[in-house]
């Protein structure tokens, strides 16, 4: 029961966080933002927003979700209501509903009956969304980066 193994098994390289595949934030119905959206989680839009958005994990703009952006990036995106701007994913899905204006550039894509794009769609067989790794995926914890931050201001 606690053998302790013969063979050591090799170190396995640090890897970047895995995307957050569940939805951790919500800009609800009725709510208007304009501004930058970045960093890691899920986030769900049923309202409106008009700025820039890097998330590193799942983004689904509901059927009620108004985004204007100069670029939109996530690892998954998902579509049922309106975007205008290009989008750079590893996964897009179009729903029925969905209103895509902006050229596409994803490695994996997938529409339903109904959907609107209007641009250009060019396939990868990888996509880089353009986010850095995060402070977790290089070693450091928040609170050891936000003690550097302290230390540098002193």
């Amino acid at each position: 029961m606690f053998r302790k193994r013969s063979q050591a098994t090799p170190a396995q390289p640090v890897a970047a966080a895995p995307p957050t595949e569940r939805i951790t934030s919500v800009l609800s119905t009725g709510i208007t933002w304009k501004g930058h959206l970045g960093g890691s989680g899920g986030v769900r839009i049923e309202g409106t927003f008009e700025g820039d958005i890097a998330v590193r994990g799942l983004l689904v703009v509901g059927e009620t979700g108004r985004l204007t952006c100069q670029t939109l990036r996530a690892n998954t995106i998902i579509i049922a209501g309106t975007v205008k701007g290009d989008i750079i994913a590893e996964r897009l899905e179009i729903r029925g509903t969905g209103r895509v204006w902006g050229d596409v550039t994803t490695a994996s894509f997938a529409t339903e009956e109904g959907a609107f794009l209007r641009g250009q769609i060019t396939m990868e067989e990888r996509v880089d969304i353009g986010i850095g790794p995060l402070p977790e995926a290089a070693g450091e914890t928040l609170e050891e980066e936000a003690v550097k931050a302290a230390e540098a201001e002193e």
